[in-house]
């Protein structure tokens, strides 16, 4: 600083005989530097636990500032000691027809819409016009093109196209499993006579091809597939019961549980972490639904009633699906079970710590006149989720 204050000087000297030196004086307010030099003389340690706690937007940019950096925070150690930092915001990501290739993020930790948006037209030029967001899981996004699938790391920016299986291609029930050693697709396709289930690996990165298919599963094409321990859960229509496919040996199976009576509609929802499954039911007769609850999985594989929803929120939550609960679908979020509509901006969500029940506002950013479709997706940024 002070060789660039004398070198100034001069430079005005030069320009003006008679112009006085200037003199820039810190104000006694200003915090004081911090020595380069002493970055370089942290022990490793400490500067990795330094690190792991910035805010996601500083973390990522940190990565273009020096090459010692950038290498530290893709590190063998440093992925091991802070890849799930609790630092990293996560949020609830909305999909809407009216607002294509443009997606809102609700921030859960902070309570509020975030200012910003992913174009994902800007970020992926091959997915432009037509990509459609199908599942996200473990910091990944999966969206459909025309003829393959796009699976992405918003953080990163990496992304991999994998190819239909067969031409041409129909399918129901898409989900996206991510695990800490790869990630899953798995769906069901239309054949001429019977259904058959694929599965995409993304370690040896081929489709595996299953025949038969038992389960008449529901006719709700908006709620995906359930993971717990190692198995995708759903449910089939009525009489309601719950079917589960195991992703390794590729197999339908029937577990052995008795659902709740009196049954209007069934969702499921796993936590993905503790290795619990939730059953969420509207109750009633007639193909009304008088009340909703929640239940869990206890020991014995017997359905453990929870809570139930209050009747002011069940009855709004009725009259805005009409009683059309194909509407209905439901999804883990961060310690929140949340209950959407495809028809109305707004999510229901049950705070599983505190047991109690809220109603998420509607997107500030949604155009005043809105029509259905309406998908709303967990989406929890994760640096080393591979594609």
């Amino acid at each position: 600083m002070k060789g660039q204050r004398i070198r100034a000087n001069s430079l005005r000297s030069q320009a003006n005989p008679n112009a006085q030196p200037i003199t820039i004086s810190k104000s006694p307010m200003s915090p004081p530097e911090m020595d380069a030099g002493l970055w370089s003389k942290l022990p490793q340690e400490l500067l990795e636990r330094i690190l792991s706690f910035l805010p996601l937007k500083n973390f990522m940019n940190l990565r273009s500032t020096c090459k010692h950096f950038k290498s530290l925070l893709f590190s063998p150690t440093f992925i091991s000691k802070h890849s799930s930092s609790s630092s990293f915001s996560s949020f609830l990501l909305l999909s809407h027809p009216q607002c294509y290739n443009h997606f809102a993020f609700y921030d859960s930790a902070l309570g509020a819409w975030r200012n910003f948006a992913l174009s994902l037209s800007a970020l992926l030029p091959c997915a432009a016009g037509q990509a459609s967001l199908l599942s996200t899981s473990n910091g990944l996004l999966c969206f459909s093109l025309s003829d393959s699938f796009l699976v992405f790391n918003l953080l990163t920016k990496c992304s991999r196209v994998i190819e239909f299986p067969a031409y041409p291609f129909t399918f129901e029930l898409f989900s996206l499993v991510s695990t800490p050693v790869g990630y899953s697709l798995f769906m069901v396709s239309f054949g001429s006579c019977t259904k058959n289930t694929f599965v995409y690996d993304s370690k040896v990165q081929f489709w595996r091809k299953f025949n038969g298919f038992e389960p008449i599963l529901s006719d709700n094409y908006h709620q995906q597939g359930v993971y717990y321990k190692g198995s995708l859960y759903f449910v089939t229509s009525e009489p309601f019961s719950v079917a589960c496919f195991d992703l390794e040996s590729g197999k339908w199976e029937r577990p052995n549980t008795e659902l709740p009576r009196e049954l209007m509609f069934v969702r499921l929802v796993s936590d993905g972490g503790d290795g619990k499954l939730y059953l969420i039911g509207g109750v009633g007769r007639n193909g009304i639904s008088r009340s909703m609850k929640l239940w869990e999985l206890g020991e014995g594989m017997n359905w453990v009633e929870v809570e139930s929803l209050p009747e002011m929120m069940c009855r709004k939550l009725m009259s805005v699906c009409f009683h059309n609960y194909e509407h209905l679908y439901c999804f883990w979020h961060r310690g929140f079970i949340c209950v959407c509509c495809y028809t109305w901006p707004e999510v229901l969500y049950f705070k599983v710590s505190r047991r109690t029940w809220h109603w998420l506002p509607k997107c500030p950013s949604l155009p005043d006149k809105w029509s259905c479709g309406f998908r709303w997706f967990s989406f929890v940024p994760e640096l080393y989720a591979s594609v």
